[in-house]
């Protein structure tokens, strides 16, 4: 069974950072493309980043030089480091893995999701 658990959200101020953590279990890791999409108040699903099996990344515009995903084979886990946040980063932040972008079909697994809240 895929599972992804999501932790390391909370309340931060504007200008500070926080980082996320994936833990993954269920699937072949280490050779899957991961991705975090968040979904701030009021608003609809915004993709923000992706690795790939081979620790390429690629990011939105609105977080690109800000967040930084990253991953630990070794540990079945994903990162993702958020720098320089501003109210606008506030949202539910979702783990996601799609196994079409691995090479293969079937559904997508979504982690519960961890609320970030960047205020003063």
């Amino acid at each position: 069974e895929v599972q992804l658990v999501e932790s390391g959200g909370g309340l931060v101020q504007p200008g500070g950072s926080l980082r996320l953590s994936c833990a993954a279990s269920g699937f072949t890791f280490s050779s899957s493309a991961m991705s975090w999409v968040r979904q701030a108040p009021g608003k609809g699903l915004e993709w923000t980043s992706r690795i790939n099996g081979g620790d390429g990344t690629k990011y939105a515009d609105s977080v690109k030089g800000r967040f930084t995903i990253s991953r630990d084979n070794a540990k079945n886990t994903v990162y993702l480091e958020m720098n320089s946040l501003k109210p606008e980063d506030t949202a539910v932040y979702y783990c996601l893995y799609r196994p079409a972008e691995s090479g293969f079909g079937g559904m997508d697994y979504w982690g519960k999701g961890a609320l970030v809240t960047v205020s003063s």
